[in-house]
């Protein structure tokens, strides 16, 4: 039996530009036929020498009708990595788009609950349910170090309104919550737990989030999160 050959997309950076400090959104030319469900992402490399071999993955966030992709992509510059090479490079250039994956997907009304990066996969969704006028009462919890990492604040506060809760862990601001996002926390933000709950945020957070809503009574088919 042959092995089938991964999926393997070059594509251009049409532009790039930084929704926050540190989060800069890619618009990319989309392979023809090219098709994803809203939460899942893709391994993407650099097309340039030293680069090919270093796949990283990334949540597309834009919708599968558009005419092209969007990446919302949170850069680090503390090391030469993939991301910080991502900081730097430019329109009209290269990225190579792998196999697409993801076991986040909307399964019903529910809870949202993201750290920093971590929303990504949230944004399609959202934006998904946003254009079919099913945003119903969908509430997101959205963790961060200071209200500078807030990603997408003013889309996010236009289409859920009093259901966008920001919750900062390194900054008192008067304007939002102040805290990590913890059982007591979840408590006084959700009433009933007989609901979906989607995580998505930096792996520590994802296991404690789980271990926690599980102890609250939540069900642990209604958890949905990122299964490798």
């Amino acid at each position: 039996m042959s092995t089938p050959v991964p999926e393997q997309h070059i594509v251009q950076i049409l532009s790039a530009e930084y929704v926050a400090h540190n989060v800069r959104r890619f618009k990319l030319s989309k392979p023809a036929g090219y098709s994803f469900e809203p939460g899942q992402a893709t391994e993407i490399s650099i097309n340039k020498d030293g680069w090919l071999n270093e796949r990283r993955p990334f949540t597309f966030t834009s919708l599968d009708e558009w005419d092209h992709l969007e990446f919302t992509i949170k850069i680090y510059t503390d090391h030469d990595g993939v991301t910080n090479q991502l900081g730097e490079i430019m329109p009209g250039e290269e990225l190579i788009l792998h196999d697409i994956f993801g076991t986040i997907t909307y399964k019903g009304e529910g809870v949202f609950i993201a750290g920093g990066a971590g929303l990504t996969p949230f944004i399609a969704i959202l934006r998904r349910l946003q254009k079919d006028g099913k945003l119903g009462h969908n509430l997101l919890l959205f963790s961060n170090r200071t209200s500078q990492d807030i990603i997408l604040k003013n889309e996010l506060q236009v289409m859920l309104g009093r259901n966008f809760i920001n919750t900062l862990t390194q900054e008192t601001d008067p304007l939002y919550d102040h805290g990590k996002i913890d059982a007591e926390y979840i408590k006084t933000k959700v009433r009933d737990l007989d609901q979906y709950f989607y995580i998505c945020g930096p792996d520590p957070m994802v296991e404690s989030l789980r271990a926690i809503l599980t102890s609250l009574g939540v069900k642990k088919e209604k958890i949905v999160f990122e299964e490798f």
